[in-house]
This record gives structure tokens, sequence and C-alpha cells, in this order.
């Protein structure tokens, strides 16, 4: 399928990316030297572009992700039919609405207001301004004229800040922020909009923000009940040490009775941290590879190269901090990207 280019118009789980090096003296930092901006426009304004059939997917990273969110979202559906029991017991209301609501609640992933005003108010994200436009628009047009990808679904957004980051949110959002434009050569931006694009095409983005949503909840419920806990066990130790005590052991006799009556199983909820963690390096890694394949595997590369010395030093619990970290190293990022550097033979 076939779509008439037109002239660039206004445009519809957050990796950081390290500052390119400054420009040389003999160039302003808005136009990089030939040589450092080496963005190959394959598609430029007036050219016809290609459109995939199939413009987003689900991968098994993104499948991945809702699976190991399975638990939580049962725990937030029994604590919504709860306080759903309790208002139809106080007003009235019928317990399956409320449920109904909250269920139907996760296409607003895709609802483009809902989106607009996640962008704005949770994410403090804002529209580009016309001269950000004019850098961003045909960066953005070339990323997704090679991917075959109708850009004009897509909506970007700046964030102010002074990191080098982008991100890519809900069903449609694909920001970066201000000091990434300003200071990105258009081939590294392409780069890493390429990345955030492939986010989205391979369903990270949205089932990230599902998981999120259906499991908040279970968390929520969680967090009360765990802070109710303590605060019950610090109101029992001011008036008695021994009843501090029992109230602990029989805490600790309801926990090891939950566990036997469901064969060990709550138990697993303690790996879903490490293993959400592990899918979320996995997304990385498939978007480093989304924007590989579009041939800006050296311009990524470079990035990554670049982002070396600034990568912090493992800390004494290095081994934890990696497994609860939902983006792999530099180093593990060019290795995989090494096969998209090596000639072929």
């Amino acid at each position: 399928m076939t779509k008439p280019a037109e002239s660039p118009g206004p445009p519809p789980d957050y990796p950081r990316y390290p500052e390119a090096p400054p420009p040389t003296p003999t160039h302003v930092p808005s136009q990089p030297s030939p040589e450092h901006d080496d963005l190959d426009y394959r598609h430029p304004g007036g050219t016809r572009v290609h459109y995939r059939a199939r413009q987003r997917t689900a991968d098994a990273t993104a499948l991945g992700r809702l699976a190991l969110h399975l638990p939580g979202f049962l725990t937030s559906l029994l604590v919504v039919l709860g306080m759903a029991t309790l208002l139809e017991a106080w007003l009235g209301l019928p317990a399956w609405l409320p449920t109904a609501l909250w269920l139907a609640s996760g296409a607003l992933t895709f609802h483009r207001p809902s989106e607009r005003f996640l962008a704005r108010h949770l994410l403090r994200l804002k529209h580009p301004i016309p001269s950000e436009l004019a850098l961003l628009t045909p960066v953005w047009r070339e990323v997704t004229a090679r991917a075959g990808v109708d850009g004009d679904r897509y909506e970007l957004w700046i964030e102010d800040s002074d990191d080098l980051n982008a991100l890519a949110a809900a069903g449609h959002i694909v920001a970066v922020t201000r000091r990434a434009l300003e200071r990105l050569p258009e081939a590294q931006l392409a780069a890493v909009l390429a990345h955030e694009l492939g986010h989205h095409t391979a369903g990270h983005a949205w089932t990230s923000l599902l998981s999120w949503w259906y499991s908040l909840p279970g968390r929520l419920a969680w967090q009360c009940l765990a802070a109710a806990t303590v605060g019950l066990i610090r109101i029992t130790s001011g008036f008695s040490y021994v009843a501090a005590g029992i109230l602990i052991v029989l805490l600790g006799w309801i926990t090891f009775a939950t566990l036997t009556l469901t064969y060990g199983l709550p138990l697993l909820l303690l790996a879903l941290p490490y293993l959400s963690a592990a899918v979320g390096r996995r997304a990385e890694l498939r978007a480093d590879m989304h924007a590989a394949s579009l041939g800006f595997a050296p311009m990524l590369s470079r990035t990554l190269h670049d982002g070396l010395a600034e990568e912090a030093p493992p800390s004494d619990d290095g081994m934890l901090s990696r497994l609860l970290s939902t983006h792999p190293d530099h180093r593990t990022r060019l290795h995989h990207l090494q096969r998209y550097l090596t000639p072929r033979p």
C-alpha cells in the first residue's frame, strides 16, 4: 500500500542517551559538521513512501510483560470487586458497573485526548515549538518512511529537560528531551527516534502502560496493608512489647497458613520484579535491533560509545542493581549491535 508523500506538516518502558561530542569551533551547535551529521535521507520530501499493511504487532517481550502482570491484574480485580461490593452495600450501586468500567478503561491507552492528558499532566511533556518542529519533522519522516510506518499516526512531544533522553508511551506518544534535540546530530537523533518507534511497533509501549494500569489497584492495596500492619505493630509496642510480639507471631502464622493453602504461589510474586526487569532489558535490545534494521546501527553505536565514559560504575550492590535494571548497560547493547556493523562476506 502506498501513499503519496506530502510536505512535512505538524506531527500528531526511557532510556538515557549520552550527549554527542560538541561541534568544533568552526561550526555552530545547530549545524553539525558534515562528517558528524551523516544522516542519509533516502526519502526526501516529495517521494512516495510504501507503508506496511500491518503497522504494529505485539512481540514476545510485549506478550511476556502482560503474562508476568497477570497475577497483579487478578489481585487488582479482587480489590476492585471488593470496593464495588462495598459501594453496592452503601449506595445501592450495582457491583458489576464500576468493575466493568475499570476493565474497559484500558481502551483509553489508545484514546488521543487521554494520551494528551497523560503527556501533559503526568509525563510533563510539551508540544514542540516551530523551531523544534522544523528539526524533528524531516528526521521523523525519514525514520518512519524507512520503517514503512505512517508517522502521522504518532504525536511528537518535547520534555523540557537537560537530560539526553527519549521515550515512547501509551499508543502514540514519542518524546525527546530539549537537550537531546539541541545537541544530538540529525543522524543520532534519527537512531534514537527509530529506537522509540521500535517500542511502539513491537507493542512495548502500550503493554507497559496497560500492565501498570491494571496492577495499580493491587499495588495500592498492598501498600495500604503494609502501612497498616507496620502502624499496628508500632501502636501495640507502645503499650506492651509482649503484645507486639504476639501480634507479630499471629501475622507470621497467617502468612504461613496462606502460603500453605496456596502451595507457596504468592512467593512467585517476589520474583516478578526481577522477571519484569529482564523482559524490559530484552525489550530495549529489540528496539535497538529495530533501529539497526533501518540502517541506524552506526549512529546508535556511536551514541552508545560516547556514553561508555559517562556510564556510572557499579556500586557495592551492583549485581542486584543490574538484575532490577530495566535497561541493559551500553556494552551489552553494543555487543548485540555488532552483527549489524560487521560487513557480511
